[in-house]
């Protein structure tokens, strides 16, 4: 095990108000997890490094209450006919080898550039990976919202499932026949980011979608069955580091049990490009708010030299915009189950009418 620097071990103080913040934080993370499959670390883990908690305590809490969450999740929705199990057990297992892989790196920076270097690791990471991800999924989903809805197989799938390299794998509720090699580079990128940023579903989802050729609400669905394996491997590989705080585990976790349910619900009454519009939504506006936190840990660094005042209305700013981030993201979510619901109450109405 790696000695880890003393500063790394820093939990913070919790009052009344971050209690309430992190129960509904963690609320509209299971909302978000349930509906889009992410885990909602996206919005979870920057959401307590915005209340001062280092960035490798908010990564490793976060995957300890991702793992009872998504087992929730994925059963749920497997009640609903969306989740391939065999697809998602082959996934997590490459995954498995992308989280310990990452787990060393953040282990690494920490040591050699302590919480400062490990925060600002996080947050460019996030970054990256959000405004990458986030905006060709939402180009997507705007293609299809103009299509009518429709969701067609991208052509990177169709030319990968046309290559017969055995072991050829038929999996059965998402509908694809594709070589396992190809499920394996998805599976292990999708660890080594939920290892960096708790985050996996970022690239788990959309490589299912784009890399496998599985729908929307198959891949958001089966990504809770890789989820829930990561999280349990992670979680005790961060404990044994002494890593995870359980006070806010258990806080984010009593909120999300509780929004995971919510979330599952609403993918029975959306059509998909909603699931791929809410997820490029939130995305691209948790980007903002991890940008403008950046120039703090460059002070920390010694790499710039920004007056506290600065840096004081930035990190305000990049909190009021996760709020904005959370409260957009609930808001698309439950207006979509509301419009859904009322459309199906309206149905046999309407038949009956005929």
């Amino acid at each position: 095990m790696h000695n880890l620097s003393p500063e790394s071990i820093q939990f913070i103080d919790l009052n009344s108000l971050t209690i309430i913040f992190l129960f509904l934080v963690g609320f509209i993370g299971g909302l978000v997890s349930g509906f889009i499959g992410s885990g909602g670390a996206f919005v979870l883990t920057p959401a307590m490094m915005s209340l001062g908690v280092p960035g490798t305590v908010a990564v490793a809490s976060n995957m300890c209450h991702k793992f009872p969450k998504a087992l929730v999740g994925a059963y749920k929705r497997y009640k609903y006919g969306q989740v391939d199990i065999k697809l998602g057990l082959i996934t997590a297992a490459s995954a498995g080898v992308g989280v310990q892989i990452g787990i060393k790196i953040q282990n690494m920076i920490l040591e050699k550039w302590g919480q400062a270097g490990s925060n600002l690791y996080v947050s460019l990471s996030f970054v990256a990976v959000l405004c990458i991800v986030g905006a060709y999924v939402m180009r997507d989903a705007l293609k299809s919202s103009k299509a009518g809805g429709e969701c067609k197989i991208c052509a990177l799938a169709r030319k990968l499932q046309s290559i017969n390299i055995p072991p050829m794998i038929h999996f059965k509720a998402a509908n694809v026949r594709i070589s396992l090699w190809f499920t394996i580079p998805v599976g292990f990128a999708t660890g080594m980011l939920a290892a960096t940023i708790a985050v996996g579903g970022f690239i788990g989802v959309p490589g299912m979608i784009y890399v496998l050729g599985a729908s929307s609400i198959v891949a958001s669905a089966t990504e809770l069955v890789v989820a829930f394996a990561m999280g349990l491997g992670g979680t005790i590989n961060w404990a044994m580091h002494g890593m995870v705080d359980i006070r806010l585990t258990l806080l984010i976790l009593a909120g999300s049990l509780l929004g995971v349910q919510l979330g599952a619900i609403g993918t029975t009454y959306v059509k998909e490009h909603m699931i791929k519009t809410v997820m490029a939504t939130i995305m691209l506006i948790v980007a903002v708010s991890r940008t403008l936190a950046i120039p703090a840990y460059l002070n920390a660094l010694g790499i710039t030299a920004f007056e506290e005042k600065v840096l004081n209305i930035l990190n305000t700013i990049s909190f009021l915009t996760m709020c904005l981030a959370l409260a957009t993201g609930a808001i698309i979510i439950l207006a979509s189950m509301w419009q859904g619901s009322r459309a199906a109450a309206a149905a046999p109405l309407v038949t009956e009418s005929a």
